[in-house]
């Protein structure tokens, strides 16, 4: 019995990985011009820090913006159509650095196609890994929704952390034309296999209003974008505490946070299925939120690297969790609408961290961030908490 279960997990896992990597595809599109583009505007282009700032963020914007509707049409047409429509955008950004390189006697030509290429990775981005997601949970069914969403997020931060050192060694080699055309050949080889997967059937019958989706989706969301602040300020603002202090090793740190998280994924998110994701979640904030007080309070470097890995592993199955009890709030027809919206917080609260943290760092200190964002996790605690506690309740109690 235990060989044929492995066997069992090892081929659900299979499926599963052939649809994760378009998503893998989709966020290496995004991880190979992160550290390459700011350096392109400042000093190839001759503009100053700040706008260089605002071009890596027109893709948040647009992923922000894209991401509820992207979850719609999945529900009206299917995750293969819109995961092909994602992946095209992605292309379609690399087709647009290269013309920004191509133009680089004209400054203002060039950013203006560097932005362009950016709302077209933006709008990707929300397209291609909400398809995914969509199409994984319909490939191996619906009480498998946490695995497929554990998986998700292992694909989104491997090709982060492999895009973006790969980036920076394509520029130095050819410039921004190399990560370019390595955007677009790793897109056109997505696409294909895609084209030859099996779709899965739209599912019919009545969908409730658009607003109908949030009035049942919020509170998952608000708990999503609050726990989602530990995250920000490390990836964020980590190397400056670490400058602050006058310490070494602040890559290091994020390391350890992506061991964290990536390690507490694969080993523990099958947890979720087993307990609930409301449960899950209570105790993966607070393990967040002590993480970010020992950042806080730390006095060595080592101090901070524990928190990193404490808070790494704390939000690692945050959104796998509040996921499945957010798409279980609605009919199966409107699932990918309430993952689309679900999903859309987590780019709210990353968009967010920056710009307050910012103010916080002026007024209090870098290490008043950390304390900050310890708060906002447990305002995401308790939020899931009353979610726990109402469904305890009966409907005559008046919580809800």
């Amino acid at each position: 019995m235990p060989v044929s279960h492995a066997r069992h997990n090892l081929q659900l896992n299979k499926r599963i990985l052939s649809i994760v990597v378009f998503t893998f595809v989709c966020y290496l599109t995004i991880g190979l011009p992160l550290a390459v583009l700011p350096g392109f505007v400042h000093h190839t282009l001759g503009y100053n820090s700040v706008l260089a700032g605002l071009i890596i963020s027109a893709q948040y914007f647009a992923t922000l913006v894209s991401r509820p509707h992207a979850g719609r049409y999945a529900d009206m047409l299917g995750p293969k159509r819109v995961v092909l429509f994602g992946l095209a955008c992605c292309g379609m950004s690399g087709l647009f650095y290269a013309l920004a390189w191509w133009n680089t006697a004209q400054p203002l030509l060039s950013l203006i196609l560097l932005c362009i290429g950016r709302v077209l990775l933006g709008v990707g981005e929300s397209f291609a890994s909400t398809g995914s997601t969509l199409w994984g949970i319909g490939a191996v069914g619906s009480m498998h929704t946490a695995r497929v969403i554990s998986w998700n997020g292992v694909a989104t931060y491997g090709a982060m952390a492999v895009g973006a050192p790969l980036g920076v060694w394509l520029n130095q080699q050819w410039g921004l034309a190399g990560v370019a055309s390595v955007i677009v050949l790793a897109v056109a080889a997505a696409m294909l296999l895609a084209s030859r997967k099996a779709p899965i059937s739209v599912v019919a019958g009545n969908r409730i209003a658009f607003s109908a989706v949030v009035g049942r989706i919020w509170l998952y969301g608000l708990g999503l974008g609050f726990g989602t602040i530990g995250f920000g300020v490390i990836a964020t603002f980590i190397t400056l505490y670490y400058g602050d202090r006058g310490w070494e090793g602040a890559a290091f740190s994020l390391t350890l946070f992506s061991l964290g998280f990536v390690g507490i994924r694969l080993i523990f998110s099958n947890n979720i299925n087993r307990y609930g994701g409301l449960k899950v979640s209570l105790v993966s904030f607070l393990i967040e939120i002590g993480g970010l007080l020992l950042i806080w309070g730390a006095s060595t470097p080592l101090m901070v690297e524990c928190g990193a890995f404490l808070t790494g592993a704390g939000f690692s199955l945050v959104f796998p969790a509040l996921g499945v009890e957010a798409v279980k709030q609605v009919p199966v027809q409107n699932q990918g609408t309430a993952l689309g919206l679900y999903s859309a917080f987590l780019d709210l609260g990353l968009g967010l961290t920056g710009p307050v943290a910012g103010l916080i760092i002026n007024h209090a200190g870098i290490t008043a961030i950390y304390l900050a964002a310890a708060l906002t996790v447990a305002v995401a605690w308790l939020i899931t908490l009353k979610l726990q506690l109402s469904r305890r309740l009966p409907p005559e109690s008046g919580i809800s």
